[in-house]
């Protein structure tokens, strides 16, 4: 198990208890190797994909530690215990937390600045009241508004007029790239209507192949009957590749019969539906947009 980024600092501060220049880097194995994380662990990423849990949380551990002048930097990148966290290693202590720094004035500053309450409020309350770093509960909270989000679009979506819902998947498929030109794709979409097809759609914006389409705004699970329907039409059209769009969702049944047969058929709940609407900002707008950066320790690392 991933320990938590409060249980890393103490045996961060004793790995390099003996007064020399570390990195984070090596810090990172030494205490990947102390806890006996497998690569599974150490490969596990934050929501965003684009940082591993372990590495978020030693980097995390080492900022609360520096920000209470447990340590210092003598060069970019590497770090060393300072006179005060060898004094606290003295103290024979069995864990650090951020709680505990807070005897440190230089901490309690370090927790202090901030723009407003407001901001605070978002940013530093989940760090000190969980045991998550500042990305990770950043990044949890971006997932619940998602999901809270994705659930009041997609109720949204199943109050629509069946006009509205093929007006809106067209609108998806040409931001995702398909379709030609908004007018090509709107002729296509419900003139077809026989043979379980609703529409035709160009695969791309020259027209080198097209897909077929099927869009069911229901409420009740699609029984694989539909997709069966649907592989004939594509069968009778002489066609390869189809998409199968609802609103609802679909049984194992109707995954198990799309893998067997010969054609291609992409099929999209109402839950995908939804989560590719908010990827691609169809039916909805921007409120406001953050840009979280760190220190890329390993550019500043001299060999």
């Amino acid at each position: 198990m991933i320990p938590k980024y409060e249980k890393l600092m103490l045996p961060f501060l004793k790995y390099i208890a003996d007064g020399k220049e570390h990195s984070l880097s090596k810090t990172h194995d030494a205490l990947a190797k102390e806890f006996k994380l497998t690569d599974k662990e150490l490969r596990e990423l934050l929501p965003s994909g684009r940082q591993p849990v372990f590495r978020n949380r030693v980097g995390w551990a080492r900022t609360y530690l520096k920000k209470a002048g447990l340590l210092t930097s003598p060069k970019r990148a590497h770090f060393q215990i300072s006179d005060e966290g060898l004094s606290l290693l003295n103290e024979n202590l069995t864990e650090i937390t951020s709680k505990f720094l807070t005897r440190y004035d230089e901490f309690v500053e370090f927790q202090s600045i901030k723009k407003n309450k407001k901001e605070s409020a978002a940013i530093d309350q989940p760090a000190n009241n969980t045991d998550q770093t500042p990305e990770e509960s950043l990044e949890y909270a971006y997932q619940k508004l998602h999901s809270e989000l994705s659930k009041e679009l997609l109720g949204i979506i199943k109050s629509c007029s069946p006009v509205f819902f093929e007006k809106l998947v067209i609108d998806l498929l040409i931001t995702m790239g398909y379709g030609g030109s908004r007018k090509e794709a709107g002729q296509a979409m419900g003139k077809s209507g026989d043979g379980g097809i609703d529409g035709i759609i160009n695969e791309d914006k020259l027209g080198l192949d097209v897909i077929y389409l099927q869009a069911k705004r229901w409420d009740k699970t699609v029984p694989v009957k539909e997709i069966r329907d649907f592989t004939g039409a594509l069968a009778s059209k002489k066609a390869k590749k189809g998409i199968f769009i609802t609103t609802s969702d679909f049984p194992k049944s109707v995954y198990e019969f799309v893998g067997q047969v010969e054609y291609k058929i992409i099929l999209i709940d109402g839950e995908r539906l939804a989560n590719l609407m908010i990827e691609h900002s169809v039916g909805l707008s921007t409120i406001n947009t953050y840009h979280v950066k760190t220190v890329d320790s390993d550019y500043f690392e001299e060999n």
